[in-house]
């Protein structure tokens, strides 16, 4: 099947063997009940919990894809199209489901079955194309199969398209809405098809078992078994788990999420090595807990790493079809557990391990009660931003896709990316020969692919310390990949750098000066500058302050807006010898007064408009607006000093939010070496300023 058709785990009889040998064990009973009965009549049937659900989702959107199920086969060999179009015709007459459309009536939503027909694909010829561009007309027409939208009321609910790409060479397209049909029932699907095909091709009839029951016999059940002490004992678990505050996992975003729960997807594939896949095997026979729970409770631990929430829940789909009589049918069976786990206390990964045990026992046992069925029950707060109650969902399906040959004939399963997700995020896990393989299916409305990419590493890491060291506490287990290790710990502290010793930062400034005197330095509104043109204004204010005293170890304080009078003013403290003390005009005076006065500065620039700001701090104030006729009288050589690298270069106060403010003081020699490092390091792309900020 394709990769959008992934939904329930199926249970093989050596899974579901060791579930009820771990039930037994810890007592758990799970209901019996009577086989199913077919209902009486042929008229209008209710739907079941989840078709409910499902039909509900398309009244408020209609056509939204998110629940179409698209499986794609590759067909290699002689094709026998008519033999083909039989056996989906017999399908369709054999399961009900196939041929189920929904109205309205009485107040109630019914499902109603169509009598049956024989059913045509739809063919679509594309041998004229060149062979390089196939591949994508057949993606394009994947495309278009997962977005077109079903019509409940009118059907069909089952899409054919047959691509012929050469002779002997097909595509089959199958889409199917969720509402009558789960990956396992794909499965039936695929598998009943083949069956009737091998025998049309071979000139015989098929002989199918007859089904025990259809879908609308267990819609009918379903409503009336759960009821009453089956209910109630099943709810009574549920209310224990979710009970109190449930809390909403918070997965750190690339983007606001958006007002309205969106459905735009894609998916990422991530192999675990042989040897990692046969660890992760042995430490669950060590500490019989099956693969599942494994996975589960290393998934937890990774979205716990990314959330600090130690709450969390993240749900399962289940087959649920734990009774014969509904094993070969096609509908909508699966449900979703919401499997919750207490991560608090720092527990080790093995105390952590029977934690998760003890919660997927217990929702095995009682899996009957629809997820539908616990948020009309619950009724968790609703946020139209995201699904209710579950918001992330981890998938283990460990019945590997075969490929099946027919009478000249071989089926080969293609996977393309998914278009949609139902949920934040989904993590798949499938056995691939020796060894398991990931795959992220996320909401492409709120992650980018770099950082589910990123997710995937963590999350292979984390598993690797888990089968290290099962013993080791959940926060102590790595996530780092080692490239992120290395990039982290050496290459971005690998700062070591040749700069200029000797030098202050006014005299880089004066050494641009010299390459490039006529080129544009400063631009403020109307006004330009060369560096000639700032270095001369700078040198005569600097001449100007030296002859009022200020010297070396100074601070000079600059009260200023923003223009070139303010560049000036920088420049020229520093070309005389002092610190510059930035004072924001919007400071209060009080602020402003502690600052001068602690950081002992004799000198102010600024600008007559808020020269009255500085009133009660008795500072020399020198406004280069009012005061530069005095100031232009000054030679414009570049003056000399005694200041050192080692000299303050600048005077930054905190905020005084705990306490009173401090004054940090910057050496020139700091300054000139960060300066030169941007000169010399090229500019971050986005993907990494993003890593960063993560």
């Amino acid at each position: 099947m394709s990769s959008t058709s992934k939904g329930a785990f199926e249970l093989s009889a050596k899974r579901r063997a060791l579930l009820e040998a771990l039930l037994s064990e810890e007592g758990i009973k799970t209901p019996r009940a009577e086989r199913i009965p077919r209902r009486e009549g042929g008229g209008p049937a209710p739907l079941s919990f989840a078709q409910r659900r499902l039909w509900f989702f398309d009244q408020f959107e209609p056509g939204n894809p998110a629940y179409n199920l698209v499986s794609t086969v590759s067909l290699r060999g002689k094709l026998d199209a008519v033999a083909l179009e039989r056996a989906f015709s017999e399908v369709t007459r054999r399961h009900e489901a196939l041929r189920t459309t929904f109205d309205f009536r009485d107040g109630e939503p019914v499902q109603l079955v169509a009598p049956p027909q024989p059913l045509h694909s739809n063919v679509v010829d594309i041998t004229h194309l060149p062979e390089a561009g196939r591949d994508g007309r057949v993606r394009s027409l994947i495309h278009e199969q997962t977005q077109a939208s079903f019509d409940l009321k009118r059907g069909p609910l089952l899409r054919i398209t047959l691509v012929r790409l050469s002779e002997e060479e097909h595509v089959l397209l199958l889409a199917m809405h969720h509402i009558v049909s789960d990956a396992w029932s794909m499965g039936v699907l695929v598998g009943e098809v083949v069956a009737l095909y091998e025998a049309y091709v071979s000139g015989r009839e098929a002989a199918l078992p007859a089904l025990p029951i259809q879908y609308a016999d267990f819609a009918a059940w379903q409503r009336k078994w759960l009821q009453g002490e089956v209910l109630e004992g099943q709810f009574a678990y549920w209310r224990r788990q979710l009970g109190g505050s449930l809390p909403i996992l918070e997965l750190p975003a690339d983007r606001a999420r958006p007002a309205l729960q969106t459905y735009n997807g894609a998916s990422i594939s991530f192999p675990l090595s042989p040897a990692l896949s046969q660890s992760l095997k042995a430490l669950c026979k060590a500490e019989g807990v099956t693969l599942f729970m494994t996975l589960l409770a290393a998934f937890k631990v990774l979205l716990c790493h990314y959330t600090g929430q130690e709450d969390v829940i993240v749900g399962s789909p289940i087959a649920n079809r734990h009774r014969q009589e509904l094993e070969g049918l096609i509908g909508f069976f699966v449900n979703t557990l919401a499997m919750r786990t207490d991560l608090s206390g720092n527990p080790t990964f093995k105390e952590l391990l029977g934690r998760v045990r003890e919660t997927a026992l217990g929702a095995y046992a009682n899996q009957d009660l629809p997820f539908e069925y616990l948020v009309e029950q619950l009724q968790p707060d609703r946020n139209l931003s995201h699904s209710p109650l579950v918001q992330v969902v981890f998938v283990l399906q460990n019945t590997p896709e075969r490929k099946a040959e027919l009478p000249g004939l071989s089926l080969t399963p293609l996977k393309y990316g998914v278009e949609t997700a139902k949920f934040d995020l989904t993590l798949y896990f499938e056995e691939l020969g020796s060894e398991l393989q990931g795959t992220f299916e996320y909401n492409t409305d709120l992650f980018d692919e770099d950082t589910i990419n990123r997710m995937a590493g963590h999350l292979r890491t984390l598993l690797e310390g888990v089968v290290a060291d099962p013993s080791e506490r959940i926060s102590e287990l790595p996530l780092l990949t080692e490239g992120e290790r290395r990039r982290l710990l050496l290459d971005w502290n690998d700062t070591r750098a040749d700069y200029p010793q000797g030098f202050c930062a006014h005299h880089l400034f004066e050494a641009q000066v010299e390459r490039t005197p006529d080129a544009l330095a400063v631009a403020f509104e109307d006004e330009r500058l060369s560096y000639r043109e700032l270095n001369a204004r700078a040198n005569k204010l600097a001449h100007y302050l030296r002859s009022l005293g200020v010297g070396s170890n100074d601070a000079v304080g600059v009260l200023m807006e923003r223009s070139s009078e303010m560049i000036v003013g920088l420049l020229g403290a520093l070309k005389a010898g002092a610190a510059c003390l930035p004072l924001d005009p919007s400071y209060p005076d009080e602020r402003l007064a502690f600052m001068l006065r602690d950081a002992g500065g004799p000198v102010v620039l600024s600008q007559r408009r808020l020269a009255a700001n500085l009133s009660e701090t008795g500072a020399r104030v020198v406004c280069l607006d009012t005061d530069w006729a005095e100031i232009a009288r000054r030679g414009d050589e570049n003056p000399r000093t005694s200041v050192t690298p080692e000299n303050w270069v600048y005077v930054i106060y905190t905020s005084g939010s705990t306490g009173q403010p401090k004054g940090v003081c910057m050496p020139h020699r700091a300054l000139v070496n960060l300066v030169q490092w941007h000169l010399a390091t090229p500019a971050r792309s986005a993907r990494t300023r993003r890593w960063e900020a993560t």
